[in-house]
């Protein structure tokens, strides 16, 4: 094990760093114009009972369970393209790139996610994520119970998770304690969910927007309050 890092900085990638509600809406959009709703649908439904399965989004996996109802059906052919060339660096939220090289002058900085083997690695390299973090890239499923071998490959005095769910940075908080600092941006539906916000305790530090830490006064990150406070 190498020397631990005073910091390490933990980016979540979807709807923290970028914008995957759209990237839903896109292919909502997508599905409905090239295969219809009833296609659409089918598709949402086993994409849900996939997550529900497996703890993480497959859009993959859902796409080869649909297939396997009819495999007739030759213009699914395409749809992994669409998935695969999607122009992921599009829907970056504004100052994501920024905040991490604002956060790379004080710590070592890391994107830390919950996905599949394959669809969640293109995604974050296609979007110009993996190269903004030098591929110091993590991807599990339920990282929150991922958090020791976190530890080992990036040992650290403090850690600081940015994440858009209370989940999970309740149960990372509840791991670490006072090692972690949780930062909160109120980006997605899952953050501006009434119920999410009332189930679980708040975050250190609450931003509207990514793009708030890219001037960020970083001594912020270690107490309570807001970041640019």
């Amino acid at each position: 094990m190498s020397a631990p890092d005073d910091v390490v900085f933990l980016f979540d990638c979807d709807n923290t760093l970028l914008d995957n509600d759209r990237v839903i809406e896109d292919l909502r959009a997508h599905l409905a114009r090239e295969f219809g709703s009833a296609a659409s649908d089918r598709y949402w439904e086993i994409f849900e009972a996939l997550r529900a399965e497996l703890g993480y989004a497959d859009y993959l996996g859902a796409l080869q369970r649909y297939r396997l109802e009819d495999q007739s059906d030759t213009r699914m052919l395409s749809m992994s393209s669409f998935l695969i060339d999607y122009p992921f660096a599009n829907v970056l939220y504004p100052g994501a790139l920024d905040a991490i090289r604002h956060l790379r002058s004080r710590g070592l900085t890391v994107i830390l996610s919950d996905g599949d083997v394959v669809f969640q690695p293109r995604k974050i390299e296609r979007s110009g994520l993996w190269g903004a973090v030098d591929g110091r890239v993590l991807i599990y499923i339920h990282k929150e119970m991922q958090l020791d071998a976190v530890a080992q490959r990036y040992p650290a005095r403090r850690y600081v998770m940015i994440d858009d769910k209370l989940r999970i940075l309740a149960a990372m908080k509840e791991t670490w304690e006072d090692r972690l600092t949780t930062i909160f941006p109120r980006q997605g539906h899952y953050a501006l969910d009434p119920a999410n916000l009332a189930a679980y305790p708040p975050a250190d530090i609450t931003i509207e927007r990514i793009g708030e830490l890219a001037d960020a006064d970083l001594t912020a990150l270690f107490g309570n309050g807001r970041a640019g406070a």
